[in-house]
């Protein structure tokens, strides 16, 4: 099993997709930074792409996959982002029909270009913002999770300790969760996708 790493938006060409799409060795994983939902802001983080592109590279594996696991990286209260171009990139990215966010807090670094851009966000602000994108991711992977309820996914099983609970990833990223069996560790097996547990895995039923 391979995991594409993260691929930055102008580099996810459409042969990129296709091979995922074709392909039994790359999962429908793709993780794909985007860092605001704002073109300003992507502007003056000098970025090589803008929002349109994103949605389209997003759409695109949508057609292709459509259930596919996609992770996006965003950053909040970078120099320069007013609430106006927060909001703006808050619905942006909820408009968007992604799995998950990882979301930043800004932190100046010396050295870095962000350091020039006027406007500086209060660290409040910052934290307020990242646990809005948090929410909302929150909010994302568990309307994903509950897409695939109920469907039969190859789950590749980790190895814990006994008497836990083992738990695994299917091949679109979703985490499961079962009681331990020494006999499953590290090997793929077919499951069926029960509910949601408290902790956000799934449960699930073995498939003979």
């Amino acid at each position: 099993r391979l995991r594409l790493g993260s691929i930055e938006p102008n580099l996810l060409k459409d042969e990129i997709i296709e091979l995922v799409a074709g392909s039994k060795v790359i999962m429908p994983h793709f993780h794909i930074p985007l860092q605001s939902g704002s073109d300003e802001i992507l502007s003056l983080m000098k970025r090589k792409y803008s929002t349109s592109l994103f949605k389209m590279r997003v759409e695109k594996i949508r057609k292709i996959i459509p259930y596919a696991f996609i992770g996006v990286d965003v950053i909040a209260g970078t120099n320069g982002e007013t609430e106006q171009l927060f909001q703006e990139s808050y619905n942006f990215i909820n408009g968007l029909e992604i799995s998950q966010l990882h979301a930043f807090t800004y932190s100046e670094r010396s050295g870095t270009q962000a350091l020039k851009i006027p406007w500086k966000v209060e660290v409040e602000d910052r934290k307020r913002r990242t646990q809005m994108y948090i929410n909302l991711s929150e909010k994302k992977l568990r309307s994903f999770y509950e897409k695939h309820l109920g469907t039969e996914q190859t789950v590749l099983f980790e190895e814990q300790k006994k008497g836990e609970k083992m738990s695994g990833f299917t091949e679109n990223y979703i985490k499961v969760e079962t009681d331990f069996n020494e006999k499953m560790k590290n090997e793929l097996k077919r499951v069926k996708l029960k509910s949601i547990l408290p902790n956000g895995h799934v449960s699930v039923q073995l498939i003979a």
